[in-house]
């Protein structure tokens, strides 16, 4: 695998195999977006209720063998999860060791869109990282994009989180969580949403003020930028605080 970069950042990650001849059929039961559409999509694992237990990035290696990349601290709840619901799907489901890296501008590896920027993730092959953490941090919260601790548990709807937009297929056979998410879809709608602030300083669980009222709460933050769940209603020029400083919606 050739690849070419104009930068290079670990990325920490858990993998799951799930390997077999039921293997496609049994991931396109279970999560959220359409395994079968091509070699790489973003998905989520749910509960009944569409509440995310695990986000990931599925990868067909093969006929019959997929690689599920999540967070670090959820491989082995991924891993259990699926294997308790597998029933009589002929598939076996297993944690592998690898390492990633994200290559900024790359080419060769696993696509990925979460820095905004063309980038691929790579798996066992680069042995160092140039590009500092902070810098892909600031690339992720401009390209809002969800962090599990951050802006993604338990208690988040993936459409809060915007990621009914890249890891939820309204179109595909059934899955748990499909029902509520196709009734917000159709029927409802979210009270806040990810935004992106320009503030000079802030800190993870900020509250966001337009006045005096409460309208939001920063997830993340690099100096100069935050992400912040913010109140649908509230437009992009308002006037905003966080912590006493004032902050505008990028």
């Amino acid at each position: 695998m050739q690849v070419v970069s104009s930068g290079v950042a670990r990325r920490p990650r858990a993998y799951v195999r799930v390997a077999g001849p039921d293997a496609e059929d049994y991931l396109q039961r279970m999560l959220s977006n359409d395994v079968s559409a091509g070699d790489v999509c973003d998905a989520l694992l749910l509960t009944s209720r569409a509440r995310v237990i695990a986000p990931l990035r599925v990868w067909r290696r093969g006929e019959g063998d997929f690689l599920l990349l999540t967070e670090p601290e959820l491989g082995e709840t991924v891993r259990a999860h699926l294997t308790r619901m597998r029933i009589a799907s002929k598939c076996a489901i297993e944690l592998e060791e690898h390492s990633s890296a994200v290559v900024l501008g790359g080419t060769g590896g696993i696509p990925t869109r979460d820095y905004g920027v063309p980038a691929v993730e790579v798996l066992d092959e680069i042995a160092d990282a140039e590009a500092a953490d902070e810098e892909l941090e600031r690339l992720r919260i401009l390209a809002r994009t969800p962090r599990w601790g951050r802006e993604i548990d338990e208690g988040i709807l993936p459409a809060e989180a915007g990621l009914d937009e890249r890891a939820v297929s309204f179109t595909k056979g059934c899955y748990p969580g499909q029902e509520p998410l196709s009734r917000l879809q159709h029927r409802g709608h979210v009270n806040r949403g990810l935004r992106v602030l320009e503030v000079e300083e802030a800190r993870q669980a900020d509250e966001v003020y337009e006045g005096e009222r409460v309208v939001g709460r920063v997830t993340s933050a690099v100096p100069g930028l935050a992400l912040a769940y913010v109140r649908v209603e509230v437009p992009d020029g308002a006037e905003l605080t966080v912590s006493g400083r004032p902050a505008r919606i990028h």
